[in-house]
Protein backbone atom coordinates (compact mmCIF):
# COMPACT_ATOMS: atom_id res chain seq x y z
CA UNK A 1 0.00 0.00 0.00
CA UNK A 2 1.42 3.39 -0.96
CA UNK A 3 1.42 6.63 0.97
CA UNK A 4 -1.49 8.92 0.30
CA UNK A 5 -0.73 11.34 -2.49
CA UNK A 6 -3.81 13.51 -2.58
CA UNK A 7 -3.15 17.21 -2.82
CA UNK A 8 -4.51 19.29 0.05
CA UNK A 9 -3.25 22.69 -1.12
CA UNK A 10 -3.30 24.65 -4.37
CA UNK A 11 -0.34 23.84 -6.59
CA UNK A 12 1.17 27.33 -6.28
CA UNK A 13 1.45 26.88 -2.50
CA UNK A 14 3.39 23.61 -2.59
CA UNK A 15 6.78 25.30 -2.78
CA UNK A 16 5.95 27.49 0.20
CA UNK A 17 4.78 24.50 2.23
CA UNK A 18 8.01 22.68 1.44
CA UNK A 19 9.94 25.80 2.52
CA UNK A 20 8.06 25.90 5.82
CA UNK A 21 8.82 22.22 6.46
CA UNK A 22 12.47 22.73 5.48
CA UNK A 23 12.78 25.54 8.04
CA UNK A 24 12.12 22.94 10.74
CA UNK A 25 14.89 20.81 9.28
CA UNK A 26 17.15 23.87 9.35
CA UNK A 27 16.48 24.34 13.07
CA UNK A 28 17.05 20.65 13.82
CA UNK A 29 20.20 20.46 11.69
CA UNK A 30 21.65 23.54 13.34
CA UNK A 31 21.31 22.16 16.86
CA UNK A 32 22.36 18.62 15.88
CA UNK A 33 25.63 19.60 14.21
CA UNK A 34 26.47 22.86 16.01
CA UNK A 35 26.37 21.26 19.45
CA UNK A 36 29.43 19.21 18.48
CA UNK A 37 31.41 22.38 17.86
CA UNK A 38 30.17 24.00 21.09
CA UNK A 39 31.43 21.20 23.35
CA UNK A 40 34.66 22.99 24.43
CA UNK A 41 32.74 26.13 25.39
CA UNK A 42 30.07 24.18 27.28
CA UNK A 43 32.81 22.33 29.19
CA UNK A 44 34.47 25.60 30.17
CA UNK A 45 31.21 27.35 31.05
CA UNK A 46 29.87 24.48 33.19
CA UNK A 47 33.21 23.60 34.80
CA UNK A 48 33.33 20.03 33.46
CA UNK A 49 35.76 18.11 31.25
CA UNK A 50 35.27 17.78 27.48
CA UNK A 51 34.23 14.07 27.49
CA UNK A 52 31.48 14.86 30.01
CA UNK A 53 30.32 17.78 27.88
CA UNK A 54 30.25 15.42 24.90
CA UNK A 55 27.58 13.40 26.69
CA UNK A 56 25.05 16.13 25.88
CA UNK A 57 25.33 15.02 22.24
CA UNK A 58 24.65 11.42 23.24
CA UNK A 59 21.67 12.56 25.35
CA UNK A 60 20.18 14.32 22.32
CA UNK A 61 20.73 11.28 20.07
CA UNK A 62 19.09 9.04 22.68
CA UNK A 63 16.11 11.39 22.70
CA UNK A 64 15.81 11.02 18.92
CA UNK A 65 15.91 7.23 19.06
CA UNK A 66 13.34 7.05 21.89
CA UNK A 67 11.07 9.87 20.75
CA UNK A 68 10.59 8.95 17.10
CA UNK A 69 8.58 5.73 17.63
CA UNK A 70 6.79 6.84 20.81
CA UNK A 71 5.53 10.12 19.33
CA UNK A 72 4.63 8.58 15.96
CA UNK A 73 2.46 5.98 17.69
CA UNK A 74 1.02 8.39 20.28
CA UNK A 75 0.09 11.00 17.66
CA UNK A 76 -1.53 8.51 15.26
CA UNK A 77 -5.01 10.01 15.64
CA UNK A 78 -3.90 13.65 15.29
CA UNK A 79 -3.77 15.53 12.01
CA UNK A 80 -0.28 15.83 10.55
CA UNK A 81 -0.41 19.63 10.61
CA UNK A 82 -1.26 19.71 14.32
CA UNK A 83 1.44 17.12 15.04
CA UNK A 84 4.07 19.24 13.30
CA UNK A 85 3.01 22.34 15.24
CA UNK A 86 3.20 20.51 18.57
CA UNK A 87 6.58 18.96 17.73
CA UNK A 88 8.19 22.26 16.71
CA UNK A 89 6.64 24.03 19.70
CA UNK A 90 8.20 21.45 22.01
CA UNK A 91 11.50 21.69 20.13
CA UNK A 92 11.54 25.48 20.63
CA UNK A 93 10.75 25.11 24.34
CA UNK A 94 13.40 22.51 25.15
CA UNK A 95 16.16 24.27 23.17
CA UNK A 96 15.37 27.50 24.99
CA UNK A 97 15.50 25.63 28.31
CA UNK A 98 18.87 24.19 27.21
CA UNK A 99 20.13 27.77 26.92
CA UNK A 100 18.90 28.46 30.47
CA UNK A 101 20.17 25.19 32.04
CA UNK A 102 21.69 26.06 35.47
CA UNK A 103 24.10 23.11 35.51
CA UNK A 104 25.37 20.06 33.63
CA UNK A 105 22.69 17.63 34.81
CA UNK A 106 19.83 19.93 33.81
CA UNK A 107 21.49 20.43 30.43
CA UNK A 108 21.63 16.66 29.91
CA UNK A 109 17.90 16.42 30.63
CA UNK A 110 16.96 19.31 28.34
CA UNK A 111 19.12 17.94 25.49
CA UNK A 112 17.39 14.55 25.83
CA UNK A 113 13.99 16.27 25.72
CA UNK A 114 15.12 18.38 22.73
CA UNK A 115 15.87 15.20 20.81
CA UNK A 116 12.41 13.69 21.32
CA UNK A 117 10.61 15.64 18.51
CA UNK A 118 13.47 15.27 15.98
CA UNK A 119 12.68 11.95 14.28
CA UNK A 120 8.91 12.30 14.40
CA UNK A 121 9.12 15.79 12.87
CA UNK A 122 11.18 14.64 9.89
CA UNK A 123 9.01 11.55 9.43
CA UNK A 124 5.68 13.42 9.47
CA UNK A 125 7.09 16.35 7.46
CA UNK A 126 8.24 13.90 4.76
CA UNK A 127 4.73 12.46 4.52
CA UNK A 128 3.19 15.94 4.25
CA UNK A 129 5.74 17.03 1.62
CA UNK A 130 5.11 13.90 -0.47
CA UNK A 131 1.33 14.17 -0.17
CA UNK A 132 1.35 17.48 -2.05
CA UNK A 133 2.97 16.23 -5.26
CA UNK A 134 2.25 13.52 -7.85
CA UNK A 135 3.26 9.99 -6.90
CA UNK A 136 6.24 9.98 -9.25
CA UNK A 137 7.78 13.08 -7.63
CA UNK A 138 7.73 12.01 -3.98
CA UNK A 139 11.49 11.64 -3.60
CA UNK A 140 12.01 15.15 -4.97
CA UNK A 141 9.50 16.50 -2.44
CA UNK A 142 11.25 14.72 0.42
CA UNK A 143 14.61 15.98 -0.88
CA UNK A 144 13.34 19.58 -0.82
CA UNK A 145 12.10 19.12 2.73
CA UNK A 146 15.51 17.70 3.72
CA UNK A 147 17.30 20.73 2.24
CA UNK A 148 16.83 22.49 5.57
CA UNK A 149 19.05 19.91 7.24
CA UNK A 150 21.81 20.14 4.65
CA UNK A 151 21.75 23.95 4.40
CA UNK A 152 22.10 24.04 8.20
CA UNK A 153 25.58 22.53 7.83
CA UNK A 154 26.54 25.49 5.60
CA UNK A 155 24.81 28.42 7.34
CA UNK A 156 23.24 27.46 10.67
CA UNK A 157 26.21 25.63 12.20
CA UNK A 158 28.79 28.38 11.51
CA UNK A 159 26.34 30.99 12.88
CA UNK A 160 25.72 29.05 16.09
CA UNK A 161 29.44 28.34 16.48
CA UNK A 162 30.34 32.01 15.94
CA UNK A 163 27.79 33.07 18.57
CA UNK A 164 29.17 30.42 20.92
CA UNK A 165 32.64 31.89 20.61
CA UNK A 166 31.58 35.56 20.63
CA UNK A 167 28.91 35.77 23.33
CA UNK A 168 28.65 32.29 24.91
CA UNK A 169 27.52 28.77 24.06
CA UNK A 170 24.01 29.34 25.40
CA UNK A 171 23.21 31.67 22.49
CA UNK A 172 23.65 28.79 20.05
CA UNK A 173 20.57 27.16 21.61
CA UNK A 174 18.70 30.50 21.66
CA UNK A 175 19.13 30.75 17.88
CA UNK A 176 17.67 27.26 17.47
CA UNK A 177 14.72 28.19 19.67
CA UNK A 178 14.01 31.23 17.47
CA UNK A 179 14.29 29.12 14.29
CA UNK A 180 11.86 26.57 15.74
CA UNK A 181 9.31 29.29 16.62
CA UNK A 182 9.69 30.66 13.09
CA UNK A 183 8.86 27.17 11.81
CA UNK A 184 5.74 27.05 13.99
CA UNK A 185 4.55 30.33 12.46
CA UNK A 186 5.30 29.21 8.89
CA UNK A 187 3.65 25.80 9.27
CA UNK A 188 0.60 27.38 10.92
CA UNK A 189 0.28 29.85 8.04
CA UNK A 190 1.16 27.64 5.07
CA UNK A 191 0.63 23.93 5.80
CA UNK A 192 -2.65 22.42 4.58
CA UNK A 193 -5.36 21.87 7.19
CA UNK A 194 -5.66 18.12 6.94
CA UNK A 195 -8.05 15.89 8.87
CA UNK A 196 -6.64 13.01 10.94
CA UNK A 197 -5.75 10.02 8.75
CA UNK A 198 -8.86 7.86 8.21
CA UNK A 199 -8.78 4.75 10.37
CA UNK A 200 -5.41 5.65 11.91
CA UNK A 201 -4.65 4.22 15.34
CA UNK A 202 -1.63 3.43 17.52
CA UNK A 203 -2.22 -0.28 16.87
CA UNK A 204 -2.03 0.17 13.09
CA UNK A 205 1.16 2.22 13.44
CA UNK A 206 2.70 -0.57 15.50
CA UNK A 207 2.00 -2.84 12.54
CA UNK A 208 5.21 -1.45 11.00
CA UNK A 209 7.18 -3.46 13.55
CA UNK A 210 5.86 -6.70 12.02
CA UNK A 211 6.89 -5.70 8.50
CA UNK A 212 10.13 -7.29 7.36
CA UNK A 213 10.69 -4.78 4.53
CA UNK A 214 10.45 -1.91 7.00
CA UNK A 215 13.18 -3.49 9.14
CA UNK A 216 15.38 -4.17 6.12
CA UNK A 217 15.05 -0.56 4.95
CA UNK A 218 15.92 0.66 8.43
CA UNK A 219 18.90 -1.72 8.38
CA UNK A 220 20.17 -0.12 5.16
CA UNK A 221 20.02 3.27 6.87
CA UNK A 222 21.49 2.18 10.22
CA UNK A 223 24.50 0.44 8.64
CA UNK A 224 24.95 2.25 5.32
CA UNK A 225 24.94 5.74 6.81
CA UNK A 226 27.49 4.72 9.45
CA UNK A 227 30.29 5.16 6.91
CA UNK A 228 29.56 8.84 6.37
CA UNK A 229 29.50 9.58 10.09
CA UNK A 230 32.64 7.49 10.64
CA UNK A 231 34.65 9.91 8.48
CA UNK A 232 32.76 13.15 9.27
CA UNK A 233 33.32 12.82 13.02
CA UNK A 234 37.11 12.67 12.72
CA UNK A 235 37.70 14.85 9.64
CA UNK A 236 38.89 17.84 11.71
CA UNK A 237 41.47 15.73 13.54
CA UNK A 238 42.53 14.10 10.27
CA UNK A 239 43.07 17.49 8.64
CA UNK A 240 45.26 18.62 11.54
CA UNK A 241 47.28 15.42 11.94
CA UNK A 242 47.47 14.05 8.36
CA UNK A 243 46.72 16.88 5.94
CA UNK A 244 48.70 19.26 8.19
CA UNK A 245 46.49 22.18 7.27
CA UNK A 246 45.62 25.33 9.18
CA UNK A 247 42.74 25.02 11.67
CA UNK A 248 41.09 27.88 9.74
CA UNK A 249 40.55 25.53 6.79
CA UNK A 250 38.47 23.02 8.77
CA UNK A 251 35.20 25.03 8.71
CA UNK A 252 35.64 25.55 4.97
CA UNK A 253 36.00 21.83 4.28
CA UNK A 254 33.00 21.08 6.51
CA UNK A 255 31.05 23.68 4.51
CA UNK A 256 32.12 21.86 1.33
CA UNK A 257 30.52 18.74 2.84
CA UNK A 258 27.33 20.75 3.34
CA UNK A 259 27.38 22.01 -0.24
CA UNK A 260 27.75 18.43 -1.49
CA UNK A 261 24.89 17.25 0.71
CA UNK A 262 22.66 20.10 -0.47
CA UNK A 263 23.32 19.43 -4.16
CA UNK A 264 22.74 15.73 -3.55
CA UNK A 265 19.35 16.46 -2.01
CA UNK A 266 18.39 18.44 -5.12
CA UNK A 267 19.77 16.17 -7.86
CA UNK A 268 19.59 12.58 -6.61
CA UNK A 269 15.82 12.40 -5.85
CA UNK A 270 15.07 13.03 -9.56
CA UNK A 271 16.73 9.69 -10.34
CA UNK A 272 15.15 8.00 -7.32
CA UNK A 273 11.67 8.87 -8.57
CA UNK A 274 12.44 6.89 -11.74
CA UNK A 275 14.29 3.94 -10.18
CA UNK A 276 14.24 3.97 -6.38
CA UNK A 277 16.23 0.93 -5.27
CA UNK A 278 18.78 1.08 -8.13
CA UNK A 279 19.48 4.68 -7.10
CA UNK A 280 19.98 3.60 -3.49
CA UNK A 281 22.35 0.85 -4.64
CA UNK A 282 24.42 3.31 -6.70
CA UNK A 283 24.63 5.70 -3.73
CA UNK A 284 25.85 2.97 -1.37
CA UNK A 285 28.44 1.65 -3.81
CA UNK A 286 29.52 5.20 -4.64
CA UNK A 287 29.90 5.95 -0.94
CA UNK A 288 32.04 2.84 -0.51
CA UNK A 289 34.36 4.07 -3.29
CA UNK A 290 34.54 7.64 -1.94
CA UNK A 291 35.22 6.41 1.60
CA UNK A 292 37.86 3.92 0.42
CA UNK A 293 39.59 6.80 -1.42
CA UNK A 294 39.65 8.91 1.77
CA UNK A 295 42.96 7.52 3.15
CA UNK A 296 44.67 8.53 -0.11
CA UNK A 297 42.88 11.89 -0.41
CA UNK A 298 43.64 12.97 3.17
CA UNK A 299 47.22 14.03 2.44
CA UNK A 300 46.32 17.04 0.28
CA UNK A 301 43.85 19.81 1.05
CA UNK A 302 42.31 19.91 -2.45
CA UNK A 303 41.82 16.12 -2.59
CA UNK A 304 40.35 15.75 0.90
CA UNK A 305 37.94 18.63 0.13
CA UNK A 306 36.89 16.95 -3.13
CA UNK A 307 36.38 13.60 -1.39
CA UNK A 308 34.40 15.15 1.46
CA UNK A 309 32.19 16.86 -1.15
CA UNK A 310 31.51 13.46 -2.77
CA UNK A 311 30.73 11.83 0.58
CA UNK A 312 28.25 14.63 1.34
CA UNK A 313 26.64 14.36 -2.11
CA UNK A 314 26.14 10.61 -1.77
CA UNK A 315 24.47 11.18 1.62
CA UNK A 316 21.27 11.92 -0.34
CA UNK A 317 20.49 8.28 0.42
CA UNK A 318 18.34 9.57 3.29
CA UNK A 319 15.60 10.99 1.04
CA UNK A 320 15.64 7.83 -1.08
CA UNK A 321 15.13 5.53 1.92
CA UNK A 322 12.40 7.83 3.27
CA UNK A 323 10.46 7.25 0.05
CA UNK A 324 11.16 3.51 0.20
CA UNK A 325 9.54 3.39 3.64
CA UNK A 326 6.41 5.04 2.23
CA UNK A 327 6.20 2.19 -0.29
CA UNK A 328 6.58 -0.66 2.19
CA UNK A 329 4.96 0.66 5.39
CA UNK A 330 1.32 0.06 4.41
CA UNK A 331 -0.97 1.68 6.98
CA UNK A 332 1.89 2.38 9.42
CA UNK A 333 3.22 5.41 7.54
CA UNK A 334 3.93 7.66 10.52
CA UNK A 335 5.91 5.18 12.59
CA UNK A 336 7.92 3.84 9.66
CA UNK A 337 8.81 7.34 8.43
CA UNK A 338 9.87 8.43 11.92
CA UNK A 339 11.91 5.29 12.59
CA UNK A 340 14.15 6.20 9.63
CA UNK A 341 15.63 8.97 11.78
CA UNK A 342 16.13 6.62 14.71
CA UNK A 343 18.12 4.43 12.32
CA UNK A 344 19.99 7.51 11.08
CA UNK A 345 21.03 8.37 14.64
CA UNK A 346 22.00 4.75 15.28
CA UNK A 347 24.38 5.17 12.33
CA UNK A 348 25.58 8.40 13.92
CA UNK A 349 26.63 6.36 16.96
CA UNK A 350 27.85 3.22 15.17
CA UNK A 351 30.15 4.90 12.62
CA UNK A 352 32.14 7.08 15.05
CA UNK A 353 32.40 4.20 17.56
CA UNK A 354 33.86 1.79 15.01
CA UNK A 355 36.10 4.52 13.59
CA UNK A 356 37.32 5.32 17.08
CA UNK A 357 38.16 1.66 17.66
CA UNK A 358 40.28 1.61 14.49
CA UNK A 359 42.12 4.78 15.51
CA UNK A 360 42.69 3.52 19.05
CA UNK A 361 44.03 0.24 17.65
CA UNK A 362 46.81 2.19 15.94
CA UNK A 363 45.56 2.13 12.34
CA UNK A 364 45.72 5.92 12.08
CA UNK A 365 43.25 8.73 11.49
CA UNK A 366 42.64 7.78 7.86
CA UNK A 367 41.53 4.27 8.81
CA UNK A 368 38.04 5.73 9.27
CA UNK A 369 37.79 5.67 5.47
CA UNK A 370 38.29 1.89 5.30
CA UNK A 371 35.84 1.31 8.17
CA UNK A 372 33.32 3.62 6.49
CA UNK A 373 33.67 1.81 3.16
CA UNK A 374 32.92 -1.51 4.86
CA UNK A 375 29.81 -0.02 6.48
CA UNK A 376 28.57 1.27 3.11
CA UNK A 377 29.10 -2.19 1.64
CA UNK A 378 27.24 -3.63 4.61
CA UNK A 379 24.29 -1.34 3.83
CA UNK A 380 24.45 -2.46 0.19
CA UNK A 381 24.34 -6.09 1.35
CA UNK A 382 21.15 -5.41 3.33
CA UNK A 383 19.68 -3.69 0.26
CA UNK A 384 20.40 -6.78 -1.88
CA UNK A 385 18.63 -8.95 0.71
CA UNK A 386 15.63 -6.58 0.70
CA UNK A 387 15.33 -6.73 -3.08
CA UNK A 388 15.66 -10.52 -3.19
CA UNK A 389 13.09 -11.00 -0.44
CA UNK A 390 10.69 -8.63 -2.18
CA UNK A 391 11.03 -10.47 -5.50
CA UNK A 392 10.53 -13.82 -3.81
CA UNK A 393 7.43 -12.55 -2.01
CA UNK A 394 5.92 -11.16 -5.21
Amino acid sequence: MHAPTSTHAPTHNVGLVHFALAMGGFAIGTTEFATMSLVPYMAQGLGIDAPSAGHVISAYALGVVVGAPLIAVGAAKLSRRLTLLLLMGAFALFNTLSALAPNYHWLLLFRFLSGLPHGAYFGIAALVAASLVPFNKRSQAVGRMMLGLTVATILGVPLANWLGQAVGWRWGFVVVGVLALTTVALVAALAPRDPPQHGASPLKELGALANGQVWLTLGISAIGFGGMFCVYTYVASTMLEVTRTSPAMIPLVLAVFGVGATLGSIIVPKFADRALMPTAAVLLLGSAVALAFYPFAAHQLWSIALDIFAIGFLGALGAVLQTRLMDVAGEAQGLAASLNHSAFNFANALGPWLGGLAIAAGYGWTSTGWVGALLSLGGFGVLVVAVLVERRTK
